[in-house]
């Protein structure tokens, strides 16, 4: 300790101050030349070495003072890249410079935000990225300000962490909370560095996009470590609080994880950053807190930065101490070597005696030595570990005693050099002084006299201050009796405001004429002074000693008539007063007169004033009565209105009335809504009952609204099942007698306060939860989406045109490859009536989407597409059936069709799709033409499209029943060699057949039948309108029969090749 105390001493006589000066100056220019090197506007990336420079220079001198003082004359509100760099410069150095570089970088907080907030408020793409830099280092310059244990470049180990964190549970979700927001900060920064380059032209090879990536390989190291310190925070609090607590924690903590995760690995994709760093994978899915056992699969992230600069490292780790315990590992590697040749030897041999020997024990108890050597060894390394520090701190503080000492040197250098040239000044000014003394004798007595003078002089000012401050008492007195009269009358406070400006002006003139006499005194001062320096100048100058005397005779003179003028002026001063105050006398006695006469009209009007109160009590108390009359009328009114609408409940006339639960569920709702009205204007009329407006216009609207509910509830009673129907007619009572409770209140004033619709309410939204279960089920879509479901079901089912023709063509080639013959050419001419079909559904699709367009522009007006189809919500739950239907009988006929083609189907499958395809399109052009204008332009083009989709599938079943006449392999029926009784058996076979298949079909009638009342029930049409017919068929071919139960068909023969089905003029998917 000794030696290292004397350090200081060898370094001050080996080193001399030019050389320290020296070498401070090459200091200062290679810093200089580092950070104009690295912080340009230039849009590349910041080089390594200088920046490495920099860093180093900040461990030199143990902090950033010099970086600061050069980065602060940098034009960083002129160029965004250039701030750019610099935060880029900045953020490396707080990570890896000297631990004292944050707290010289907390010093310049407010430079940084203010950076911040001027490029916030530019409209630049690296303005935006500076903005958002800044705010990061001010996040992680606060964050590790707070807690110093943590270092800047987060390299920590857990227990230095847990000491950070502490046992608090306060503490550490505060600490969780801090570390969220430090990785948003990080994050933030690489998601808008990614987006912008995901935006612009520039990539990872170039030095455009280079410049914005560069940054983000210190985002990368900082991020690993915040995710570490996020997992084990996170399963210390979840250790402690129950896990409904930590829900929000745990949602914030997924949202980074994903967003991590994706970052990492669009980063590990560049090209950029597979030569400048290894970033870690992260696991497919986060951790799972709830459970503890978790935490031992967590795998801490570690970032690895290839050593591509060793050489350059050497000398700085050079200085390092050597490591003090490779005897000992030496010594412990020899000792675990012996124990396991004896294994070996007793392994290859075995042990001697039977299994037992002494050297068993001797290994055991070389064991035991090897562990107590083991822990006395991790002892004497955390020892002379300590050492180091404690050495190293040392020699920190002695050599900041020596910078300390060398700029005291260098200051006390200074000092002295300043001290003999003031030395030789002041010898200079002693021997001047010594000369002029004789004469200074002289000019003293003259001075005193004239002291003397002045004296007599500042004696008659304090005279004339003092009579000053007794006008002022005065003055002040006659203000407080003007303030004495400002109650009376208005004529009165101008009589008082005019004589207080009397008072101010006089007041004003006095003040002015006083500071005209200071003003006088101080120029005699300043007279005096002058001529005291003039007299200073005459001692100096001895030849003209009494020329100077002369000119102080003549100013004493001049001084003399001065004096005389203002004493005349004082005592014309006092004349002015003596007059002011008899004035003010004369003024002090009209105003006693004046305040009498004010009190005598004040008491006349005060009289006045009671009788006019009287009558505004008169008044307001029969506005009070007139307004509870009103309401008792409305209230009487509003009764009689509930009790007509009760009375219709048991009308027997009332029973065939009828209405929809979307009525219902309307009425109920508006008066819900005027409920709050009724609320509100009754807590209205009890703030303020001289208005009972507010209040008279919300029963009057609740009254005619509850009765509206009532009759439409019980109408919508006579079409709903018996429970729902009981129910609803039992909360319509509940509503009558709840609202007519709910007005006996409000005709009493002793119950007016406590009066509360809430019971109404209650019953209200009963009734409409009924009427919104009575709603068809087809309801389930939100008013507000049925707009854009009807683009996105009409879009889809174009879509689904286009894939069947496309899958229809490539089934087309398929069966060129692998049919011949008759088969090739029935194949063909199914799919082409296909084809056919589908471009003339796609067609019908157009001209279906342009009609509605036309029927949305002119039905709609004012609102928007999305109300208009909100407004006719059935008419859009239509033509997105039809166009449902329409997209699911193209994909199953694709589907049949390429069964068939593989002769795996049938060839009724892909008749009834056509059927089906038919029926879809009838139905989307029938809820077309609902709303469509019968001039329209359109709409002959979309019935022309009709047609030619009934002729197309009217095409396709014709040649699918012709292919299938052709395929099929008819016996010949030969029944020459039977006998009587065998023709006779066979007969009665094929009756039982007959038969069978009759009961058979009768029975899947009856199945579609019961699937088709079904399918009506779920689109939500009633049973009775629902279309009588399959839909199908009847357009074909048996037009009469329209029941899902018809009547047996009677026996047809199959057309002829070229021969098509008949089809009718209008046909009824129209």
């Amino acid at each position: 300790m000794n030696s290292i105390r004397q350090v200081p001493t060898r370094v001050k006589s080996r080193r001399t101050e030019a050389s320290l000066g020296a070498e401070r100056e090459h200091f200062d220019k290679q810093q200089l030349s580092s950070i104009s090197k690295a912080i340009n506007s230039a849009e590349t990336p910041v080089k390594e070495k200088h920046a490495r420079r920099i860093i180093l220079g900040t461990h030199r001198e143990k902090g950033a003072y010099t970086f600061w003082s050069y980065a602060l004359g940098l034009p960083l509100a002129g160029s965004s890249i250039l701030s750019w760099k610099f935060c880029h410069v900045l953020h490396k150095v707080l990570r890896d410079g000297h631990r004292n570089v944050l707290q010289d970088c907390m010093r310049h907080h407010s430079s940084l935000v203010e950076i911040g907030k001027l490029w916030s408020n530019l409209h630049d793409k690296y303005g935006q990225l500076v903005a958002i830099y800044t705010k990061l280092l001010c996040t992680k310059m606060e964050f590790h300000v707070k807690h110093s244990e943590i270092p800047p470049n987060l390299e920590v180990t857990d227990e230095v962490l847990e000491r950070t964190a502490g046992t608090d549970i306060n503490n550490v979700f505060q600490l969780t909370v801090e570390v969220f927001d430090y990785l948003d900060a990080e994050l933030r920064l690489a998601e808008t560095v990614i987006r912008q380059l995901n935006t612009s032209i520039a990539i990872s090879t170039l030095t455009s996009g280079q410049c914005r990536l560069a940054p983000l390989i210190q985002v990368i190291q900082d991020c690993s470590h915040l995710y570490h310190f996020t997992v084990k925070l996170l399963f210390k609090l979840h250790a402690c609080l129950p896990a409904d607590t930590l829900q929000g924690h745990r949602d914030r903590f997924h949202d980074q994880f994903h967003s991590l995760k994706t970052f990492f690995n669009r980063a590990r994709d560049m090209m950029y950053f597979k030569r400048l760093i290894q970033i870690p994978k992260l696991p497919d899915s986060p951790p799972n807190f709830l459970h503890a056992a978790s935490l031992a699969k967590h795998v801490k992230p570690v970032v690895v930065i290839p050593d591509e600069d060793e050489p350059e490292q050497q000398d700085d780790d050079d200085d390092d101490p050597e490591p003090l315990i490779e005897v000992s590992d030496m010594s412990t590697s020899s000792i675990q070597a012996q124990p396991q040749q004896l294994d070996i030897f007793d392994q290859t041999f075995g042990p001697p005696n039977g299994g037992f020997d002494d050297r068993d024990l001797q290994i055991d108890s070389l064991k035991r030595d090897l562990e107590l050597l083991r822990a006395e060894l991790e002892r004497v390394k955390a020892e002379a570990q300590r050492y180091i520090t404690q050495l190293k701190s040392q020699i920190n503080s002695l050599e900041a005693e020596l910078e300390e000492q060398r700029a005291q040197k260098q200051r006390a250098l200074v000092e002295n050099e300043q001290l003999r040239m003031e030395l030789e000044a002041t010898r200079r000014r002693n021997a001047e002084h010594e000369g002029l003394q004789s004469t200074f004798i002289e000019a003293d007595k003259r001075a005193q006299a004239t002291e003397q003078r002045y004296n007599k002089l500042k004696e008659k000012h304090t005279e004339l201050v003092s009579s000053h401050a007794e006008l002022l008492r005065k003055s002040a007195d006659t203000v407080r009796m003007l303030s004495a009269t400002q109650q009376t009358q208005d004529e009165v406070e101008r009589t008082k405001q005019q004589l207080s400006f009397e008072v101010d002006r006089i007041k004003q003139e006095a003040d002015m004429k006083l500071e005209e006499q200071k003003f006088e005194m101080e120029k005699l001062r300043r007279e005096l002074d002058e001529k005291m320096a003039e007299v200073m100048r005459i001692k100096a100058t001895l030849q003209s000693s009494e020329k100077s005397s002369e000119q102080v005779n003549s100013s004493m003179t001049a001084l003399q008539a001065e004096k005389e003028r203002l004493m005349r002026s004082v005592s014309e001063k006092e004349a002015e007063l003596s007059s002011l105050r008899q004035a003010a006398q004369v003024q002090q006695s009209s105003l006693q007169q004046e305040r009498e006469r004010s009190s005598r009209e004040l008491g006349e009007l005060q009289g006045k004033l009671q009788e006019k109160s009287s009558q505004e009590e008169q008044l307001k108390q029969k506005l009070l009565e007139e307004q509870f009359a009103l309401l008792q009328g409305t209230i009487t009114e509003a009764e009689n209105i509930i009790q007509d609408a009760v009375a219709k409940l048991d009308d027997p006339l009332h029973v065939r009335c009828t209405s929809s639960p979307d009525y219902l569920v309307s009425r109920a709702e508006a008066t819900l809504g005027s409920i709050d009205n009724v609320k509100k204007g009754h807590a209205d009329y009890l703030g303020n009952m001289r208005d009972a407006g507010g209040l008279l216009r919300a029963l009057t609207q609740f009254s005619h609204l509850a009765a509206d509910t009532i009759i439409n509830g019980s109408a919508t009673a006579h079409m709903a099942p018996t429970d729902h129907a009981d129910k609803l007619t039992e909360n319509c009572r509940g509503c009558a007698t709840q609202s007519l409770q709910f007005f006996n209140d409000l005709k009493s004033k002793t119950s007016l306060q406590r009066a509360d619709p809430a019971s109404i309410r209650v019953v209200v939204q009963k009734i409409l939860h009924l009427g919104q279960e009575l709603r068809p089920k087809g309801m389930d879509v939100r008013q507000d989406e049925l707009g854009d479901l009807v683009d996105k079901e009409m879009a889809a089912t174009s879509a689904a045109i286009e894939e069947a023709v496309r899958r229809i063509d490539e089934m087309m080639n398929q069966a060129r490859k692998d049919t011949t013959g008759v088969k090739l050419e029935v194949n063909e001419r199914i799919l082409y009536s296909c084809t056919d079909l589908m471009k003339a559904i796609r067609m019908l699709i157009i001209a279906s989407t342009d009609l509605q367009k036309e029927i949305v522009e002119g039905g709609r007006g004012a609102a928007s597409i999305k109300e208009f189809y909100a407004r006719n919500s059935r008419w859009t739950e239509g033509l997105i059936s039809a166009a449902k239907a329409v997209g699911w009988g193209a994909t199953e006929m694709v589907e049949s069709a390429d069964k068939v083609v593989l002769h795996t189907g049938k060839y009724e499958e892909l008749i009834v799709c056509s059927h089906e395809i038919a029926a879809s399109t009838a139905q989307l052009v029938a809820a077309s033409k609902v709303k469509a204008d019968r001039h329209s332009k359109k709409l002959p083009v979309l019935q022309q499209a009709s047609r030619k989709v009934n002729e197309m599938a009217a095409n396709v079943v014709a040649s699918t029943r012709t292919g299938q006449e052709h395929l099929e392999e008819k016996d010949t029926m030969d029944f020459s060699g039977m006998s009587l009784i065998k023709l006779r058996k066979e007969e009665m076979e094929s009756q039982v057949k007959v038969l069978e298949l009759e009961s058979s079909l009768e029975n899947e009638r009856l199945r579609l039948g019961e699937l088709r009342k079904k399918h009506y029930e779920l689109a939500g049409v009633p049973v009775e309108e629902a279309p009588e017919g399959n839909g199908d068929t009847s357009s074909m071919g048996h037009p009469a029969h329209m029941s899902p139960k018809p009547s047996k068909p009677a026996i047809m023969k199959k057309p002829a090749l070229a021969q098509k089905p008949n089809i009718l003029s209008k046909s009824p998917f129209k």
